[in-house]
C-alpha cells in the first residue's frame, strides 16, 4: 500500500504560466534553445541553463548554485509563486490526439526501497549520483516521475468531481497542447484520494527511474533530516491513460557481412518477406519491420526455435537483441555501443528510411510497441527491460508544478 502525501507545489503566476513552462532540457536542438533563451526572459530554460547570462558553459556543483540562484531570483521576480496549502494537483493535457488526466503528488522513497514503487528499467549509478546532487543543492525538483497503477473506479469518480470546478490554471501552448490544473485542498477530498490509493498493492514507474532512485539516494543522506527528502514528486496515471510508443533501432553497419550472408543468417530465427517499397509496420510482438538497402522487409519469429521462459523473453526489444543485435551484428552494450542509435516510434518509418537511405546506417529495425502488461511482468519478476524499451506519454513540462526540498 504506497503512501502518497500532498504538498505545497510551487507553481508559474497565472499570466505567465505558458511562457514559463517548457519541454524537457534534452527535447530543444541549439537553435530552439538559444531562442527561447534570447527572447523569452520568462521560460524555465533561464533556470536550467544558468551559466547562459554570462555566456559561460557551466558545470557541476557551480551550475547546481546557479540553478539554485536564478529559481530563488524567479520566486523573488512574482515568476513562480508557492501554494499556502498542501495540495494534490489534478492535472489536465490534451493534444491533437490524446488526453491524460492524473494526479500529482508526493510519493515515499521507503515504498520506493520496499518495492511497493516497482521499477522495470535499470539505472546508471553515475546519473543517479549526478541528479542527486542537482536536487540537493538546487533544492527542488521540476520534472514528476511518472507512475501508474490498476485503473480504479473510486480514483476516477474523484477526478471526475474535482473537474467539474473550474481550473486554477488554463492555458495553451505553441505545440497545440492544452494545460489544466486543480488545486486540490478540500480537506476531505484529500483524505478520499489517499484512502484510494491505500488499497492499492503496488504503483509501477513508467518514467522517472533515474530521477526516482535519486531521489531515493539523497533521502538516505545521514545529513538530511527534513521529512521532504523523503518524498519525491510523481505523476499518478491510469493504465488506460498511457501512451506506449516503440523505440526503433538503426546500426551502422552489417558487422562484416554481405546482405546475402546477413539475410541467410537471420533466416534461422525468422520468416523473412522482401516488401519492396511497402512502409511496413508491425502490427503484433513478434513481428519487425526491417529497412535494408533500399527496401523494406516483414520479419516474423520462428517461435518453435526460440524458448520463451521469462518475461523479459517475451519483450520484443530483448529478443532482437538476442537474435539479431548480439550473435549476428556484434553489438554487446546497447548503452554504450555507438553503432547502434535509437528514434522513437513517435517518428514513423520514413524516419529509418531516410537515415539509412543517407548512409548514416546499413539497416533499421521497426518494433511493436510493449504493452503495459509486459512491463508490470517484467517488474513483477525483478528483472529489466534494455535500454529503450519503452517511448511513453504523457510528458509532463518542466515547471508546471515544482517540489521544493
Amino acid at each position: 500500500m504506497p503512501k502518497i502525501k500532498p504538498f505545497k507545489g510551487v507553481r508559474a503566476a497565472t499570466d505567465i504560466a505558458a511562457h514559463l513552462i517548457s519541454r524537457t532540457y534534452q527535447d530543444y536542438g541549439k537553435k530552439e534553445l538559444k531562442a527561447q533563451l534570447n527572447y523569452n526572459p520568462y521560460s524555465f530554460l533561464q533556470i536550467l541553463n544558468p551559466g547562459y547570462r554570462f555566456k559561460q558553459e557551466v558545470s557541476g556543483v557551480d551550475r547546481f548554485n546557479l540553478v539554485r540562484n536564478r529559481y530563488l531570483e524567479f520566486k523573488e521576480e512574482g515568476y513562480l509563486i508557492q501554494d499556502q496549502q498542501p495540495a494534490f494537483y489534478v492535472y489536465e493535457n490534451k493534444d491533437p490526439h490524446h488526453s491524460y488526466t492524473g494526479i500529482i503528488a508526493s510519493t515515499s522513497t521507503q515504498d520506493y526501497v520496499e518495492n511497493k514503487i516497482k521499477i522495470h528499467e535499470d539505472t546508471l549509478s553515475d546519473k543517479e549520483i549526478l541528479f542527486k546532487d542537482y536536487l540537493k543543492f538546487a533544492g527542488f525538483n521540476a520534472e514528476p516521475v511518472l507512475l501508474t497503477y490498476e485503473d480504479r473506479p473510486g480514483i476516477d469518480e474523484i477526478i471526475k468531481r474535482v473537474k467539474l470546478q473550474r481550473p486554477d490554471e488554463f492555458f495553451s501552448t505553441t505545440d497545440f497542447n492544452s494545460h489544466k490544473l486543480w488545486a486540490v485542498t478540500d480537506p476531505e477530498i484529500i483524505k478520499d484520494i489517499e484512502n484510494q490509493f491505500q488499497d492499492i498493492k503496488e504503483l509501477y514507474i513508467a518514467d522517472g527511474h533515474h530521477r526516482s532512485a535519486s531521489s531515493n539516494l539523497l533521502s538516505q543522506e545521514t545529513a538530511v533530516t527534513k521529512e521532504s527528502y523523503h518524498y519525491f514528486m510523481s505523476l499518478l496515471i491510469a493504465e488506460s491513460q498511457l501512451n506506449i510508443y516503440e523505440f526503433n533501432r538503426q546500426v551502422r553497419d552489417l558487422n562484416g557481412l554481405t546482405k546475402e550472408e546477413f539475410l541467410m543468417k537471420l533466416d534461422r530465427h525468422f520468416r523473412i518477406q522482401n516488401r519492396g517499397l511497402e512502409l511496413y509496420k508491425p502490427s503484433k510482438k513478434h513481428h519487425f519491420s526491417m529497412y535494408l538497402d533500399g527496401e523494406f522487409y516483414s520479419l516474423y519469429l520462428r517461435k518453435d526455435l526460440y524458448e520463451i521462459a521469462t518475461p523479459l523473453q517475451d519483450l520484443d526489444t530483448q529478443l532482437l537483441y538476442d537474435l539479431i543485435l548480439l550473435p549476428i551484428l556484434g553489438i554487446e552494450d546497447l548503452r554504450t555501443d555507438d553503432r547502434i542509435k535509437y528514434s522513437s516510434g513517435k517518428q514513423d518509418l520514413m524516419h529509418i528510411k531516410e537515415r539509412v537511405d543517407k548512409k548514416e546506417f546499413q539497416v533499421g529495425f521497426g518494433l511493436f510497441p510493449t504493452t503495459v502488461e509486459q512491463m508490470k511482468s517484467i517488474a513483477d519478476a525483478d528483472l529489466r527491460m534494455p535500454p529503450k524499451s519503452t517511448f511513453i506519454r504523457p510528458k509532463l513540462p518542466s515547471g508546471l508544478i515544482i517540489y521544493e526540498f
